[in-house]
């Protein structure tokens, strides 16, 4: 019988794709392999369910003290990893994001002085092209990456990007392992719920086309963009645009300022954050994804299980995902007027040929993304780590 693994998952507990990437693997390795998970983060990561059985949920707690300007995050996070991993005699961490989770995983690894708690390193993409490439943080990332037993990107893109920018030598591996969707929850639809369409303002006969995106309002979302382009989709045909997130408040603020600007305030839909919203996306005819970089993009997979083309910026790990006309649309970032010419020629064509493109959409995800597979892979890399067999 296989051994059975006691992991800690370090993560952020924020709106955002990588404390939804770390809670699903975390939950997947419980539920399809019964393994024990340690959730170790400032609060429960959305998507997990703390109360399931062989689930814990470990709150990092920062302290303050006046001789210094800040609270002590990275300090606190390195004392919970010991506490947790001692107490509960944890096989292996997995961090999600270098610094502050996986140089923190290792410098508990130190302090414990074990060589046999693995660190396993899953990079999401502004850890390594925004904060790990700062010249203050540099030297921390690589570090932390080249410590790690085992490190993985979701995308070649994201591969690359840190060899190139963080000088990593490329005798320490990377491997690629791709985000995933839960297919079945992320599912097409031939009957919308009429409690949604309700809650948006669209009437069943779906005469009005809805647009829709979904982030965390960082400013590289570009959520403004979403904003233009649904402006000028709007000129040509009935529409809605429904906004699902939140984060950043003055990108919040700018881009309902916009809406005002532009005399859309009764065709915009500021849903805010919510803990599923699956259903939500079920009903949009196209989901804009405008973002200055994406290591991934898995908002976009999500929209695409969904059987929603995307309209996105060709960046980054974005055409690993989305196929340009095929099952969606690429377009430079920033160049509006491309997204929206994309977007009202998709809109304009007949059904059939929208239904074969929507159709492709949710066959790349099932046949590429889904998530018992990349779960396997996941298990997979946990045993190699710490030297079992499954």
């Amino acid at each position: 019988m296989a051994k059975e693994l006691r992991i800690g998952v370090v993560c952020f507990a924020t709106y955002g794709g990588s404390g939804v990437v770390a809670a699903e693997v975390g939950m997947g390795m419980v539920r399809l392999f019964g393994h024990e998970v340690h959730f170790i983060a400032e609060d429960v990561p959305r998507r997990v369910d703390r109360f399931a059985d062989r689930v814990h949920v470990h709150r990092v707690v920062t302290r303050e003290y006046p001789l210094f300007p800040h609270p002590l995050t990275t300090l606190g996070l390195t004392s919970a990893i010991i506490g947790v991993a001692e107490k509960h005699r944890l096989d292996l961490i997995h961090a999600h994001y270098a610094i502050p989770h996986a140089s923190s995983a290792l410098d508990a690894r130190r302090i414990m002085r074990s060589s046999d708690l693995k660190v396993i390193t899953t990079l999401h993409g502004t850890d390594i092209t925004l904060v790990g490439n700062d010249p203050s943080f540099a030297p921390i990332t690589r570090d932390a990456i080249e410590q790690s037993d085992i490190v993985t990107a979701p995308s070649q893109f994201l591969r690359e990007a840190t060899y190139v920018n963080l000088n990593v030598p490329r005798t320490k591996p990377i491997e690629v392992v791709a985000n995933f969707v839960d297919t079945d929850m992320f599912a097409p639809s031939d009957h919308p719920s009429p409690d949604i369409l309700r809650m948006i303002g669209v009437e069943p006969n779906r005469s009005v086309r809805v647009l829709m995106h979904t982030s965390n309002f960082r400013p590289l979302k570009r959520v403004p963009d979403v904003v233009r382009v649904f402006e000028r989709v709007r000129r040509e045909m009935p529409a809605r645009l429904v906004l699902i997130g939140d984060g950043d408040t003055n990108e919040h603020r700018e881009v309902e300022e916009l809406v005002d600007a532009l005399n859309l305030t009764g065709d915009v839909v500021f849903l805010g954050k919510l803990a599923s919203f699956s259903e939500i996306l079920r009903v949009a005819d196209l989901f804009i994804l405008p973002s200055e970089t994406e290591s991934f993009g898995l908002a976009a997979l999500e929209a695409m299980s969904c059987g929603v083309p995307v309209i996105a910026s060709n960046v980054g790990g974005l055409p690993e995902v989305v196929t340009d006309g095929e099952n969606g649309f690429l377009a430079p970032v920033g160049d509006i007027d491309a997204m929206a010419r994309k977007a009202i020629e998709y809109l304009s064509l007949p059904i059939r040929q929208q239904a074969k493109i929507r159709s492709s959409a949710r066959r790349r995800a099932v046949d590429d993304f889904r998530r018992s597979e990349i779960l396997d892979r996941y298990e997979a890399l946990y045993r190699r780590a710490i030297g079992t067999k499954s």
